[in-house]
């Protein structure tokens, strides 16, 4: 089965101590980040030692956005940020729309060719002052974020790669960047619905198959993160909003929770809450506290379910026609 665990790994191979690690039942997949990446020939040397630990084999992923998030450079097309798109649409609508396009074609056969199952992509959050999202954000309005989100993956279903959708309810309401602090965001539960949450109505789960949460709190609709929150995850988004695909925490190791309670507490919440993985990053001794001492809630038939949506849907067959034009068309607007 797919363990409830995402966890990173040191260097750009494994290692005997990140092999054992990646063993453990609870775990089941790993995070890549710039530290795993030297060249696409490595990359997929890695992700082949990773598919051969395990069957079923441990999901793989990374943050590949564009912008200022894009781990593999070298050997990668530059991407544009979202902001980029968003202002071309905002002047001419079927251009951007066919950039939005473009830019989750080659970044999802991009990642496809090199061994990568998904990347957590595309941003939903509104454009806003926030440091964490600035210009990875499409526009302020919800209906030009859910408009661009679903053309950008819909490129990426075109190789077989399903998207990724976040930060669930969003950050627009404050600037405080979660990797640092605790946000938070004074605003009702009906605010949200009219704001930042429309984005989230009639999810395609077909292209947009994954939803990651925010470490923000929300006091006046729950004491908790919204990444621990079962009236967010459960009763919001899987309840009022109709959302059926994988629902995903971001790494509880950032800053935001470490007053919260320690981090096999933290994974356990998150999973009660209604998360159908949850992200470990960046310290493996901090992984091996969990694995031995969190006592994690059964894994249910449906979010295994859930989790297996996350292959890709096919095998990986470039067109390179396709590419050829979609890469041209993404370097117009670096």
């Amino acid at each position: 089965m797919t363990g409830p665990l995402m966890v990173s790994i040191e260097g750009t191979a494994l290692n005997g101590s990140s092999r054992s690690r990646l063993m453990h039942p609870s775990i089941g997949g790993v995070i890549l980040f710039a530290r795993n990446y030297s060249s696409p020939e490595q990359l997929r040397a890695l992700t082949g030692e990773i598919r051969a630990l395990k069957s079923p084999e441990l999901l793989i992923a990374v943050d590949q956005e564009g912008g200022r998030v894009q781990r593999f450079q070298e050997g990668f097309t530059r991407l544009p940020d979202m902001e980029t798109i968003g202002k071309l649409f905002s002047t001419h609508r079927e251009s951007g729309l066919a950039l939005a396009r473009a830019t989750g074609y080659v970044l999802s056969g991009e990642l496809r060719g090199c061994g990568v199952d998904f990347s957590f992509a595309p941003v939903l959050d509104l454009l806003s002052s926030n440091r964490a999202i600035g210009t990875r954000a499409f526009h302020l309005n919800p209906q030009v974020v859910s408009t661009l989100a679903h053309a950008l993956a819909s490129g990426m279903t075109l190789n077989g790669m399903r998207g990724v959708g976040k930060h669930f309810p969003g950050h627009s309401g404050v600037v405080e960047d979660p990797h640092e602090e605790l946000p938070r965001d004074e605003r009702s539960l009906g605010q949200l619905r009219k704001d930042d949450m429309q984005v989230y109505l009639n999810l395609d789960s077909e292209t947009i198959a994954g939803v990651m949460s925010c470490h923000v709190l929300f006091p006046g609709v729950d004491p908790v993160p919204a990444s621990l929150s079962y009236k967010f995850l459960t009763d919001e988004l899987r309840g009022r909003l109709g959302f059926r695909g994988t629902i995903f925490s971001d790494d509880i190791m950032m800053g935001a929770l470490g007053t919260i309670a320690a981090p096999e507490g933290l994974a356990r919440m998150a999973l009660e809450a209604g998360s159908d993985m949850v992200l470990l990053c960046n310290s493996d001794e901090v992984t091996d506290q969990v694995l031995e001492s969190a006592e994690l809630p059964p894994q249910s038939e449906a979010s295994r379910g859930r989790l297996e949506t996350m292959r890709p849907n096919a095998p990986y067959k470039t067109d390179d026609a396709l590419m050829n034009e979609a890469r041209e068309r993404v370097t117009r607007h670096i």
